[in-house]
């Protein structure tokens, strides 16, 4: 019983981890995956959630979601890699088709 127990909290732990990460800097771009179930098929919904890492006045490494001027470019440059990274896993119509 102890066995399932640890198995299933295992695959809790990796269900909630982003399936990518996209890193500059401080700046993370974390992409998380959830499946929707639309009745007769699921289909594969992605989320995208951003952070900036800093230390704190004790030496403690803390995330943040507020970002200054100088981290906007490079969260600019994550949520465009963000959003290449998504589209290439969707498969095409095209591909679909053949």
């Amino acid at each position: 019983m102890a066995q399932a127990i640890a198995v299933q909290n295992k695959s809790e732990k990796a269900a909630n981890r982003p399936i990518h990460t996209i890193r500059y800097g401080a700046v993370r771009a974390a992409i998380w995956r959830n499946v929707v179930d639309n009745g007769n098929a699921s289909k594969p919904m992605h989320n995208v959630t951003f952070s900036r890492s800093y230390k704190d006045g004790e030496n403690n490494w803390k995330d943040s979601t507020s970002f200054g001027v100088d981290d906007l470019l490079l969260l600019a440059k994550a949520a465009d890699e963000a959003h290449t990274w998504i589209t290439r896993q969707k498969p095409t119509a095209t591909a679909a088709s053949n």
